[in-house]
């Protein structure tokens, strides 16, 4: 039964961008250090301390925005947004107001067989807040190594539907933001965070309802599931008659439901007003031109190349951009071996189970060398398919190659005509039920007889020649 009323969800994800130091300091951005030990007077917001912005963030953040289609503003500016909390030491935070230095892109998602393109209100520049740790027995400690580490807060607008669309569109913006090298995509660690602003109207009307914020959610499958339990709590609040409060709610990952944190607060609470010890932020043509010249391959482009050029279907063009090393793994073996779909289906069939990635880095247990010798001795009839498996479990995480490891295990394929079709008799005569069905016209069954051939013969056969000689001998030829 379809609801009467629509979902409105629009997201905004707080995305750090991959500087070695912070946003106004030379304080490292490195994860995982010991609390509090990655901070200067600039991050603790000791007086006195005066931030500097740090160009690479600059070229990060523009970079993100042209990805994403977005205009670039040649004038920005800094705002304080002023707000206390206990892991915000300088009772503001350094953002982007009135003035971004980008604004009005779009994003490609798919979703559900169907391609969507919302909107992308803005791009801004911010700094993040420290951190509020409370595992620590009976205390809570602030631990502000990552204040001030240089963020992006990608804007998008009221666009999505559903909660499906609104994963597909975090995928999707995630998919770009790494192939652009500007994140790393790690949810887990916090770098790429995502809040999400969920209302219900009528089907047909045009006014939002009541927005609900649904805050800091750390995976896809928790946002999926805490937007379509907050779609089902306001359904229900207005079928009953109640009225729902504009709020921030957060995710109880262990009850499945969202939870009420406060009143939500509106842009006159926080009192922007412009940050006086920061310039306006000027982009210049050369430094755009610059930047938009090292732009690599988004990974739309790149499976759309990957169809149109080396032949593969798009399911398969999409598994080997799932990550910009396995993509880059996968067109190094391709070039070499100069036939994509070959590679790619070997690639997926066995090197991928034994992949790993972690944010930009991914552990490929073989060389595209490698793959491209196994494959070509599989052509050349020295081994079968089945053996390049056996010998690819043999050469991964080692720099061996195939024609090595073959010539120790003495293993190569068996081309022997008369050996081969000795077997092949023997194999006929052991099987005399199935050789009189495929004779009355049950084709199905020569993969029966080839099989225990390659049984026979340990996998080491030709198959073509198999294939050939068992239609010989059951008096089947085609």
């Amino acid at each position: 039964m379809t609801s009467r009323y629509e979902a409105v969800i629009g997201l905004e994800v707080h995305v750090q961008l991959l500087t070695r130091t912070k946003a106004f300091c030379s304080c490292s951005t490195a994860f995982g250090a010991a609390p509090n030990t990655q901070v200067c007077p600039t991050c603790l917001g000791l007086p006195g301390a005066l931030p500097v912005l740090n160009g690479e963030a600059v070229r990060l953040a523009v970079r993100a925005a042209l990805g994403l289609g977005c205009q670039l503003r040649a004038v920005s500016r800094f705002a304080r947004k002023n707000f206390f909390y206990p892991d915000m030491p300088k009772g503001y935070q350094i953002s982007q107001f009135d003035e971004p230095f980008s604004e009005d892109g779009v994003l490609e998602v798919e979703c559900e067989g169907r391609t969507i393109r919302p909107r992308i209100e803005r791009v801004h520049m911010e700094e993040d807040a420290g951190k509020n740790l409370h595992d620590r027995g009976d205390h809570s400690i602030v631990d502000l190594n990552r204040s001030g580490v240089p963020l992006v807060e990608v804007v998008g607008r009221p666009d999505l539907r559903s909660a499906a669309e609104a994963v597909a569109y975090l995928r999707a913006l995630r998919d770009v933001l790494v192939f652009l090298g500007v994140n790393d995509g790690n949810l887990e660690e916090g770098s790429f965070r995502c809040d999400a602003n969920v209302s219900l109207r009528p089907r047909g009307t045009e006014p939002f309802g009541t927005r609900v914020e649904l805050k800091n959610i750390n995976s896809f499958r928790f946002v999926e599931k805490a937007i379509a339990y907050e779609i089902s709590r306001q359904e229900a609040v207005l079928e009953s008659g109640g009225k729902l409060t504009q709020e921030t709610r957060g995710w109880d990952e262990n009850g499945g439901k969202t939870f009420s944190l406060r009143s939500k607060e509106t842009a006159q609470d926080y009192r922007y007003f412009p940050e006086p010890d920061l310039p306006p932020l000027i982009l210049d043509e050369a430094f755009i031109l610059q930047v938009r010249a090292e732009m690599p391959e988004l990974p739309r482009d790149k499976r759309a190349r990957f169809v149109s050029e080396l032949g593969l279907v798009p399911g398969a063009a999409a598994v080997l951009t799932q990550h910009p090393r396995i993509a880059a793994f996968f067109e190094e073996a391709a070039t070499l071996y100069g036939d994509g779909v070959k590679v790619g289906n070997f690639i997926q069939n066995e090197v991928l189970r034994d992949v790993t990635t972690h944010g930009l880095t991914a552990d490929i247990p073989v060389s595209a060398r490698q793959i491209v010798q196994l494959l070509k001795l599989v052509d050349r009839g020295k081994i079968s398919g089945k053996q390049a498996k056996e010998v690819y479990a043999k050469i991964v995480r080692t720099e061996r190659m195939p024609e090595e490891v073959i010539a120790e295990l003495g293993m190569a394929q068996v081309t022997d005509k008369e050996a081969i079709l000795a077997i092949c008799r023997k194999v006929v005569e052991q099987n005399p039920k199935q050789a009189a069905a495929l004779r009355g016209g049950k084709t199905a069954l020569m993969g029966f007889f080839v099989g225990q051939v390659m049984k026979e013969t340990k996998g080491s056969a030709n198959p073509q020649m198999v294939n050939d000689l068992l239609q010989t001998v059951l008096g089947v030829l085609s």
